[in-house]
C-alpha cells in the first residue's frame, strides 16, 4: 500500500491541532498515514498539545523549533527532511481535510504515474461558524497535461488552490524543489506551477478535498491587493523565465497574464479610490503597477478618471461612474472574493 506523509505547520495555532490531527488520522480509512506537527517557536501551548497529541499515537512525530525560522522554511523542513511517504501533504494546523480525501487523490495518483500532484474543491470555513457538509461521491477524475494546467492560470491570473487540498507526488517534489523564500505569499501557487511544468495534474470530481478556515490571523489577511499583485506577476515571470521554452506561446501568455494583472490593478485602484478607503499615493501605486504591466490600460475610462481624481474627489468618483462601473468596483472587491 502506498503511504502519505502529511506535515502540519504551526504558530500560535495550538487551539486547532487537535481537529487538524484528528482530520488526518481518525478520517482516512484504507489510508497508510503519517503525520509531523512543526511548532515554530509558538509563545502559545502549541509544543504542549503537539506532544500529548503524539503521546497516544505512534502515527505522529513532534518537532519544536527554539527559535522561529517563518513559514516558508518550516515548510520545506517538513517536506524535504522528513516526508518519506510515497506522496505528501502539507496542511496548515488551522486546516482540515475532509473524511477520505487521501485515499481518494491516493487512488488517482496511484493509476496515473505520470501525475504529479492531485487536488480538488476546498470549504471555506468562517471560524466561529459549523462547518458545511462535504462532499465525499467521487463523479469521476480528471488529469490535465501539465502544459495545459499551466496555461489555464496564465489566463486566470490567480491561483486556484488554498493548499491543504493538494496531495503531491513526494519523488517529484524532491526532484524539482519545495517552496521559494523569496516569494513569502505566492510560494505555493509558484510550487504547483513548477510541479504541473514536470509533471500531469489530478483534479478529483465532485467531492470536497479538505476545509480551508477564514479567521483574522490568516497570514492572508492585511495583505494588501498591490503586494498581491506584485507577487502574483513575480510568479508568472519566474515560470516563464525557467519554463518558458516547454510552453508554446509562452509570449502569447506573458501578454495575457500582464493584460489581467494590469486591468486587475486597475480596478483595485478604483476601489480604492471610490470608496476613500487609502491614501492617495497607494492608488497611485497601483496605477503605475497597472500601466507597468499593461500600456494599455492608459487609454480606459477609468484610469483617465483616477488621474483626474484631485479635481473629483473621491466622493465624486464614485458617482461619476455609471451603474455598471460601481457594480464591477463591487464584484470586484476582495470581500466579495472572499479575501
Amino acid at each position: 500500500m502506498t503511504s502519505v506523509s502529511v506535515v502540519i505547520p504551526c504558530y500560535n495555532y495550538g487551539h486547532f491541532l487537535e481537529e487538524a490531527v484528528s482530520s488526518v488520522l481518525d478520517d482516512q480509512a484504507g489510508v497508510d498515514v503519517r503525520a509531523l506537527i512543526i511548532d515554530d517557536a509558538s509563545p502559545d501551548d502549541s509544543a504542549d498539545v503537539a506532544r500529548k497529541i503524539a503521546a497516544r499515537d505512534p502515527r505522529v512525530d513532534v518537532a519544536v523549533h527554539t527559535s522561529n525560522k517563518g513559514h516558508i522554511a518550516t515548510y520545506n523542513e517538513g517536506l524535504l527532511e522528513w516526508a518519506d511517504g510515497d506522496y505528501c501533504v502539507l496542511m496548515s494546523a488551522d486546516d482540515r481535510l475532509t473524511p477520505g480525501a487521501l485515499r481518494r487523490a491516493r487512488d488517482l495518483l496511484d493509476d496515473h504515474a505520470g501525475v504529479g500532484f492531485v487536488y480538488g474543491r476546498a470549504l471555506w470555513v468562517t471560524h466561529g461558524m459549523p462547518p458545511p457538509t462535504a462532499r465525499t461521491r467521487v463523479r469521476g477524475w480528471s488529469v490535465w497535461p501539465g502544459q495545459w494546467w499551466l496555461e489555464r492560470l496564465f489566463r486566470q491570473g490567480e491561483n486556484p488552490i488554498t493548499s491543504p487540498e493538494v496531495v503531491m507526488r513526494t519523488s517529484l517534489l524532491r526532484r524539482v524543489g519545495a517552496f521559494d523564500a523569496r516569494l513569502p505569499h505566492a510560494a505555493d501557487m509558484e510550487l504547483w506551477m513548477r510541479l504541473a511544468a514536470n509533471a500531469g495534474v489530478g483534479f478529483v470530481r465532485g467531492v470536497d478535498q479538505a476545509y480551508y478556515r477564514v479567521h483574522q490571523e490568516n497570514m492572508r489577511k492585511g495583505y494588501s491587493a498591490l503586494a498581491d499583485l506584485r507577487e502574483r506577476r513575480s510568479v508568472f515571470e519566474m515560470v516563464l523565465d525557467r519554463d518558458g521554452d516547454r510552453l508554446p506561446g509562452a509570449q502569447g501568455l506573458s501578454d495575457i497574464v500582464h493584460d489581467k494583472l494590469g486591468r486587475e490593478a486597475l480596478w483595485a485602484a478604483g476601489r480604492a479610490y471610490g470608496w476613500g478607503r487609502t491614501e492617495q499615493a497607494y492608488v497611485d501605486e497601483l496605477l503605475a503597477f497597472a500601466v507597468e504591466c499593461s500600456p494599455e490600460v492608459s487609454s480606459r475610462p477609468l484610469y483617465r478618471t483616477l488621474q483626474s481624481r484631485k479635481l473629483i474627489g473621491p466622493r465624486g468618483m464614485y458617482y461619476l461612474l455609471d451603474h455598471k462601473g460601481r457594480w464591477w468596483l463591487r464584484r470586484r472587491s476582495w470581500k466579495y472574493r472572499g479575501y
